[in-house]
């Protein structure tokens, strides 16, 4: 780029910018995710766990965990010239939930993380979604020490529709959320020309 020109003396591409989710239960992993994907440095809203929030902070699972986000993650990744991302991670904790409603708005889809130590901090998540008709991805955070199942198990326990994509993941790793990133961008996509088809015909 020269200028704000390509070097072939095309005008630069205005990039189609759009907004996804990453939910789950707290200490899934999602703050861990945005953070390893985001080319710009993540907008985190994350306080000290304290004495107070014992009773309703169940870190059973992520005993080492020690901060919360009290509001969101922000992050941006560019997968191609003309296609721009921006990652909006939710509170995972029952008493911040009331935000997934403002966070949501205009949303192409959504990344459920889970914890296969904990499967059913993600059903709220899930069932948000469904409920809302937003398309969504379970991706799996394998955590080291976690036992490993198959796709399959996990589904089934999770209760999925077959049109669901499910797909093994590493939060940590740069790769590994780019891949869920375009898995959910694919499905989203792939959901809203069905839409279009059924109003169509």
């Amino acid at each position: 780029m020269i200028f704000g020109r390509s070097e072939r003396g095309k005008p630069p591409v205005e990039p189609v910018t759009l907004k996804i989710l990453v939910a789950g239960g707290f200490g899934v992993g999602k703050t861990t995710l945005v953070g390893a994907v985001s080319e710009i440095r993540p907008l985190r809203t994350e306080e000290l766990l304290t004495e107070a929030g014992r009773p309703v902070d169940d870190v059973s699972g992520v005993e080492a965990k020690n901060t919360t986000t009290v509001a969101m993650d922000f992050g941006r990744i560019t997968l191609r010239e003309d296609l721009v991302l921006y990652l909006f991670g939710t509170p995972g904790q029952e008493r911040f939930w009331f935000m997934w409603d403002e966070l949501s708005e205009g949303a192409l889809g959504a990344v459920v993380l889970a914890d296969t130590r904990r499967l059913e901090d993600c059903f709220a998540a899930i069932d948000y979604f469904e409920r809302r008709a937003i398309p969504f991805l379970v991706g799996v955070n394998r955590f080291d020490g976690a036992a490993r199942y198959p796709a399959d198990d996990v589904r089934r326990a999770l209760d999925l529709d077959d049109h669901v994509p499910l797909l093994m993941c590493d939060a940590r790793d740069r790769e590994s959320v780019k891949e869920v990133l375009v898995g959910v961008v694919q499905h989203a996509m792939a959901q809203a020309a069905q839409r279009r088809q059924t109003v169509g015909t």
